[in-house]
């Protein structure tokens, strides 16, 4: 998708953003220290006034109040519950430097709960819930909720001075038995009209419409410029209203279209204008594609790993690009903080975002909280009204969209019900039934069939999670037709056969759940096929296992649902065009560790058609190995194969087969002993096949 190489996109993160830094001051920080009063009285005449004496106020800091869980100075309400004091007062000084006549804003953020009147020096500069005109301790206020803080440009007040100053604020509450009182401020000074400090990233793509998003350091309104040509931004969206956290949505765009765009406020361009910042719409309904997707699982540490997984895509897609970019969750480790999601998505993978819309499913690392925090959902605009194609969910929990002839599915695994009978379950039911799109591909965080470095059997690991979406969600999924399901959560990759009706543990599974027992590539086995050019029912789905794409934590690797399981860093490509799909598991290295295709209704689509055949010994897992390890083999023709473990030194130490076989898969185990039954110590040893003159050869890692 990108217009520029490879080369060209490595060197664009290093320069972030397209406008120099606004010079940003914080005067009152989040958490600042305040005085206060809780008297139940008016603490005295001017008492917001630099001049007022607050030495004996007791202090604390911000959030200051009651009745909260993120509180961190608890503020009195009074002897009696039913009672509480009406007002509380506070204040805090602090110093500024500067000039107050060359700043271009001055603004306050507020948490508050439940109405205010905030004075800089002593005078008015901001009032929220509460009447015009004078208000006493008696005054009572509207009701609102505490926990986002609300900016508020106090600039033409001109209430700042140089030197020392006082910020008050006066709480009231709604009634006399409010259960809670919130207050924290936050003061910034801003000369230059902010700066882009994340994005911009692309949200809720759809044929005609994508959402732009962005943070500032400053509040500043909000205005995206965009055109067909970089140098020519004709048309323009905006809003009016000031604030750090930036949402246009672009409408009344052309399907299957390319579009350049730059970010800003209404006096000046920030970010963007250009050619590196662009996206292309997506294509109108009933488009056979071609949909490339980029899919990264539990992403959430800035490691060499996870650049080089980043790098290793970036050079296979090329110029390409992707059309969307599903994260299986686990986003920002290791509990979700606004500044794990900054460092590990927002700055990690910032010149893929700002270019190829993002599609999140949540996982367990991906907390939801209350303010001051930031979680999950403050950082995405997902579909709730089926904006992006399929039923309207009426939660960001989980979604649907169209790309293209794949219809996507985005399930909350981590949050939301997952019994059948609930109201997600119950969404998908009619989220498949509407569906037109051939291909339905879903995603969610935990794997229903996975023994990487989480235990699908084990109703104990992750709350049952594996379980519930393996009993409850995939028969409902296999009753509609779905051909792929992609998780995270383990960190590994793990692939299945085409498998149809594995609901149980993994000691339940049978042959007959493999509607195709091959391994599904176009150099192997060749391509799984499915009849029915739309939805047929229980005609088999990949089940599919991405969770590592920063780092690796093992596990033994052998559940027998599937054809490969690595331990291994990496990520996946998917490419759907018309009734074919094909899939590509690259490591961080660039290698081509793993690949599937699936057609429907008929022969291959165009494409590279299955190599001759030849001997190949496939890829052991798990490797490295820590109990028994598979080695699949695939052999040309019938004749004598022979399949042996040599050490370092070349001494055969296991022969694993050795006789007529014919022609085909085939597969051999190896449980780290020798010949007489002997466990062998850890290192390194070879896999060697053979069949008449040929042979074939394999690293083995042996780990105890």
């Amino acid at each position: 998708m990108a217009p520029f190489g490879f080369c060209s996109l490595l060197c664009a993160f290093l320069v972030a953003g397209a406008a120099p830094a606004a010079a940003l001051t914080t005067l009152v920080p989040r958490g600042a220290t305040w005085r206060y009063s809780a008297t139940g009285a008016l603490p005295g005449p001017a008492w917001a006034g630099p001049a007022f004496a607050d030495a004996a106020w007791p202090d604390g800091p911000g959030p200051l109040g009651f009745g909260e869980s993120y509180i961190q100075t608890a503020v009195a309400y009074g002897p009696d519950p039913a009672n509480k004091y009406r007002t509380t007062y506070f204040r805090t000084r602090f110093d500024y430097a500067g000039d107050p006549v060359a700043l271009s804003n001055l603004t306050l953020l507020a948490n508050y709960d439940d109405g205010f009147v905030a004075y800089l020096n002593g005078q008015e500069v901001a009032r929220r819930a509460l009447p015009a005109g004078a208000v006493d301790y008696s005054t009572l206020a509207t009701a609102h909720e505490g926990g986002g803080y609300e900016a508020i440009d106090i600039t033409a007040a001109g209430a700042l001075v140089s030197g020392a100053n006082i910020l008050a604020v006066e709480m009231h509450q709604t009634n006399a038995s409010s259960s809670d009182l919130v207050m924290d401020l936050e003061l910034l000074a801003t000369a230059g009209g902010g700066a882009v400090i994340r994005g911009p990233y692309l949200q809720r793509g759809a044929p005609t419409g994508v959402t732009v998003r962005w943070r500032t350091d400053a509040p500043v309104d909000s205005r995206v410029t965009y055109g067909t040509a970089p140098d020519a931004l004709a048309w323009a969206a905006a809003d009016p209203v000031l604030t750090l956290e930036h949402e246009v949505t672009l409408a009344g765009l052309a399907p299957a279209t390319r579009y350049y765009y730059a970010v800003g406020t209404s006096a000046a361009a920030l970010a963007g204008g250009d050619s590196s910042f662009t996206f292309t719409t997506a294509p109108p309904p009933g488009s056979p594609g071609p949909t490339r997707v980029w899919v990264i699982g539990d992403p959430g540490y800035v490691t060499a790993g996870a650049a080089a997984v980043r790098d290793a895509y970036l050079r296979h897609t090329g110029a390409r690009g992707a059309d969307a970019c599903i994260i299986v969750g686990d986003i920002a480790y290791t509990a979700g903080t606004d500044a794990q999601y900054q460092a590990a998505l927002f700055d990690q993978y910032r010149d893929v975002l700002k270019q190829v819309v993002l599609w999140p499913a949540r996982g367990n690392h991906d907390v939801l909280y209350a303010e001051p925090d930031k979680d999950y959902y403050d950082h995405f605009t997902l579909p709730t009204a089926g904006e992006a194609g399929g039923v309207p969910s009426g939660t960001e929990a989980y979604y649907s969209f169209d790309h293209g002839s794949a219809h996507f599915v985005c399930l909350d695994s981590e949050g939301s019900p997952r019994d059948s009978t609930g109201v997600m379950v119950a969404w998908l039911r009619a989220d498949l039934a509407a569906n037109t799109r051939p291909w339905v591909i879903a995603c969610w965080h935990h794997p229903p069939y996975t023994k990487g470095s989480h235990d699908s059997d084990n109703v104990g690991d992750s709350g049952g999670r594996m379980r519930d979406m393996r009993e409850q969600v995939v028969p409902v999924l296999e009753a509609a037709g779905v051909d792929l399901v992609i998780a995270g959560h383990s960190h590994s990759y793990e692939r299945s056969f085409l498998l149809d009706g594995h609901y149980g543990l993994s000691t339940t599974f049978a042959p007959g759940m493999q509607k195709d027992p091959g391994d599904g590539r176009l150099d192997g086995d060749g391509p799984y096929e499915k009849p029915t050019l739309a939805h047929g029912v229980h005609e088999g789905a990949v089940y599919l296992v991405t969770g590592s794409a920063c780092h690796v934590s093992g596990g033994t690797l052998n559940h027998p649902a599937m054809v490969l399981s690595e331990n291994v860093l990496g990520s996946v490509v998917l490419d759907v065009s018309g009734h074919r799909l094909d899939a590509l598991a690259l490591d961080d290295a660039g290698a081509h560790r793993d690949s599937f295709t699936i057609v429907k209704g008929g022969a291959v689509a165009a494409g590279p058609g299955p190599a001759p055949p030849t001997l190949r010994l496939l890829p052991a897992s798990p490797n490295p190995a820590t109990a028994a390890l598979r080695l699949p083999y695939v052999l040309p023709a019938a004749g004598r194969a022979r399949l042996a473990i040599h050490d370092l030194r070349g001494r055969r130490v296991a022969l694993l087969a050795d006789g007529w076989r014919e022609a085909g898969r085939h597969e051999a185990r190896w449980d780290g002993r020798d010949a007489a039954g002997r466990p062998l110590p850890a290192g390194v040893y070879f896999a060697v096949l053979q069949l008449g003159r040929e042979s074939r050869a394999q690293k083995l890692v042996l780990a105890h």
